[in-house]
């Protein structure tokens, strides 16, 4: 091991840091900034949020994009503020946010019931496996978004069409989510199952199933992020009554503000989704903790 001496020390924030024989600078770097996660969540959030909001005053400010295109944090939080109250006094936002949220919901439950099913097909059997895995591949690595106007052809304006291209987008990582854990079960505990004489639908809901939850359940959280999009997708192209045609009236009227207010109600509502998958989990799965989730209350 390489030891340092005065001389040769690092320096961090301008003071030389003793390093002792056999500690690499950067274990010493490490230990210096170790401070920066001992930082709250809240303060960290709040912080990160206080500078975006100045580099943006200044990119508005100074004129670094133009103002008819990217209008000020002051301008976006007033409108913000207005589609709150439309939706509270019972407006046509609400309304419009009813619809979205009907769509997204629909969406995610028939791509869990789909995406399950084609998922323990796959994970099960060897002709889902073999015959039905190769054209889900196939399906998946088209461009899924594309299938909208076929949907809109097929469904209509209403809101079916919506619905099936939100379920359409959702269900590839819950079917990939599920087969995973399907395979995700010790050998051992395969062994023990049979040996017992379980059954294969004993195994499959007692052993197999439990197992996977964690792999189940991110192929869940993917897909309640990619449900939203797909809704969104198919009211951009027309008939929609929900958030997606307001957003979409608004830009072609370059109302920015309201662009901006829009997409963060509809944050809200993915959030609100991808939550209720979390809380879920958490409940379900308290025994793992997979840091995929991206939230996680442990500090």
């Amino acid at each position: 091991m390489r030891s340092f001496d005065a001389e040769t020390a690092p320096r961090v924030l301008g003071r030389p840091v003793t390093v002792e024989a056999g500690t690499f600078p950067e274990t010493v770097w490490s230990e210096q900034v170790a401070w920066i996660d001992r930082i709250p969540r809240v303060v960290a959030m709040a912080g990160l949020l206080f500078a975006v909001l100045v580099v943006w005053w200044a990119v508005h400010h100074f004129e670094v994009a133009s103002r008819i295109i990217l209008p000020s944090p002051a301008e976006v939080g007033r409108d913000i503020v207005f589609v709150g109250k439309n939706i509270l006094t019972g407006g046509y936002m609400l309304s419009a946010l009813w619809t979205t949220t009907k769509e997204v919901l629909w969406g995610f439950f028939f791509a869990v019931a789909i995406g399950f099913s084609l998922g323990v097909l796959v994970g099960e059997t060897s002709f889902g496996e073999r015959a039905v895995l190769p054209y889900l591949v196939a399906i998946d690595t088209m461009p899924k978004v594309a299938f909208a106007p076929l949907f809109l052809a097929w469904l209509g304006f209403g809101i079916a069409s919506k619905v099936a291209l939100a379920a359409f987008i959702a269900t590839f990582p819950i079917v990939v989510g599920t087969a995973a854990g399907l395979h995700a079960a010790d050998e051992n505990a395969r062994m023990l199952f049979r040996t017992l004489g379980a059954s294969r639908w004993q195994t499959l809901f007692r052993m197999k199933i439990p197992t996977g939850l964690p792999q189940i359940f991110t192929g869940l959280k993917i897909g309640a992020v990619g449900v939203m999009a797909g809704a969104i997708t198919a009211e951009f192209l027309g008939g929609g009554k929900g958030f997606g045609e307001l957003i979409r009236v608004a830009a072609s009227q370059l109302q920015t503000p309201r662009v901006f207010s829009l997409i963060l109600y509809l944050s809200v509502l993915g959030f609100l989704v991808f939550w209720t998958v979390v809380v879920l989990e958490r409940k379900l799965v308290f025994w793992h903790r997979a840091s995929v989730t991206g939230i996680d209350d442990r500090r």
